[in-house]
């Protein structure tokens, strides 16, 4: 071998590793899967309550959380007025675990990793649809081993930030906000429960994703915690999930199976976004209803 051939070998292997280095410091980015990858079905073990609304995942417990909802708090005489609406835990297989009531008219579940709770928002938590008790941001106590008990702790009252009384808010832990869609529109609100207005408005641009506000989710807009992929809406008539960024702006989708069976109520409720997939409530399947958990996002 030449000494000219040498350096020219040389010189290739240097950018090689230059180009290796360079790649490696490329910031994390995530993907949108063309067609979204069922990562879990949570087959319900008993009939519902009242409907499933949202679910949350509590990682080191390794327990999903389905909350049922639409059942107002109502009291008399001789009992307080508590909801009916029952809080469901399963493992992180799908399995059923146990059923409690805390006594909320449940709309949003998500875990807190910043109060490590397990947090439920009511219905009318901005008091829209007018006074109404039991009703706010609450804890739910949980077992050490992670079954959901009938108690519960006070976090939060009332606060008109939230806008639309059946709104199910998403919450991001970094800002420690909340993102309210509100009913038959593209707006989200965005909410700091130390203030009672909305400290920010986002208008989700639903024409650039070809849909209109009744193609999709009423009151749900998941908080994905993916930098320029931040929010996921599920566009019930056309079966994908649309992604936007905080500003509204539309970034892509993931096409759901079309095998799927989407009801009139999945405009409504039997959403969520937990452990990095969006859920979708598939009442048609099993005796009582499926959940299906779908990545549509790929980080990488």
């Amino acid at each position: 071998m030449t000494t000219q051939q040498e350096r020219i070998i040389m010189r290739i292997s240097t950018l090689l590793l230059a180009l290796t280095l360079s790649a490696a410091w490329l910031p994390a980015q995530a993907e949108i899967l063309a067609e979204a990858q069922l990562g879990i079905k949570i087959p319900l073990a008993k009939k519902p309550s009242t409907r499933p609304m949202t679910v949350a995942y509590i990682p080191g417990l390794k327990h999903y959380y389905i909350a049922d909802g639409g059942l107002a708090p109502m009291g008399s005489e001789t009992e307080a007025p508590i909801s009916k609406s029952e809080v469901h835990s399963y493992d992180s297989e799908g399995r059923y675990v146990n059923s409690a009531h805390p006594g909320y008219d449940n709309r949003s579940i998500y875990y807190n990793v910043n109060s490590n709770k397990l947090e439920t928002i009511t219905y009318n938590i901005s008091s829209f649809g007018g006074f109404s008790p039991n009703t706010g941001l609450f804890s739910i106590d949980l077992t050490e081993t992670g079954e959901v008990k009938d108690s519960s702790n006070d976090v939060f009252g009332f606060n008109p930030a939230f806008g639309d009384a059946n709104t199910m808010p998403s919450y991001n832990p970094e800002t420690h906000q909340y993102y309210a869609k509100q009913g038959r529109s593209n707006m989200v609100l965005v909410v700091d429960l130390k203030v009672r207005e909305a400290v920010a408005q986002i208008n989700l641009d639903l024409a650039k994703a070809g849909v209109a506000f009744d193609d999709v989710s009423d009151c749900f807009i998941a908080y994905t915690a993916i930098k320029g992929e931040e929010l996921a809406l599920l566009d019930i008539d056309h079966k994908a999930v649309l992604i936007f960024d905080l500003t509204g702006k539309y970034v892509g989708k993931s096409e759901l199976p079309k095998t799927l069976k989407l009801r009139s109520h999945n405009h409504l409720n039997g959403a969520g976004y937990a452990n990095d997939m969006m859920f979708v409530y598939h009442e048609s399947e099993g005796e009582f209803g499926t959940y299906y958990g779908f990545k549509v996002q790929l980080a990488h």
